[in-house]
């Protein structure tokens, strides 16, 4: 019974001296980025410029990836849409061999998801490249407006 009571003291006083290490290592961590700050960076605004444009640089090459990957993405998805219609009018075709009605309707329906499937990608595209050239044009402003 006393190891008991023993460990249960043991255990609230390692937590206390846990939570106290924890609290002085975060004041410690605080207390050293305020005080060892480098302000000789303020001194010279020239340096922070050229980093502002190599920056922009770094997004507009960003911008540049993304969108080229979303269209990749957009392409692939209206391909797979298009090749699935394709499979699903073939299956109806290789059903029905005289031409009712349904395998008809099943042709109309694979080429109003094609057609539609272009025009989404194209949609889809076309928005990608607006959202890039906001970007590209937001970091151009931005660089013209530090470098006056």
């Amino acid at each position: 019974m006393k190891q008991n009571h023993v460990m249960k003291r043991l255990s609230r006083v390692g937590r206390w001296m846990a939570t106290t290490l924890f609290c002085l290592s975060a004041i410690a961590f605080i207390w050293q980025g305020a005080f060892f700050s480098n302000t000789v960076a303020l001194a010279n605004p020239a340096v922070n410029l050229i980093a502002a444009a190599d920056a922009g640089d770094q997004v507009k090459g960003a911008a540049d990836e993304v969108a080229k990957g979303s269209k990749n993405f957009i392409r692939d998805t209206a391909d797979k849409v298009e090749k699935t219609a394709n499979k699903n009018a073939a299956k109806v075709d290789r059903a029905d061999d005289d031409g009712s009605f349904v395998e008809r309707k099943a042709k109309r329906d694979r080429n109003r998801i094609e057609q539609r499937a272009e025009q989404d990608a194209a949609r889809t595209q076309k928005a990608v490249d607006n959202t890039k050239n906001v970007v590209e044009r937001t970091v151009d402003n931005i660089k013209d407006a530090f470098s006056n």
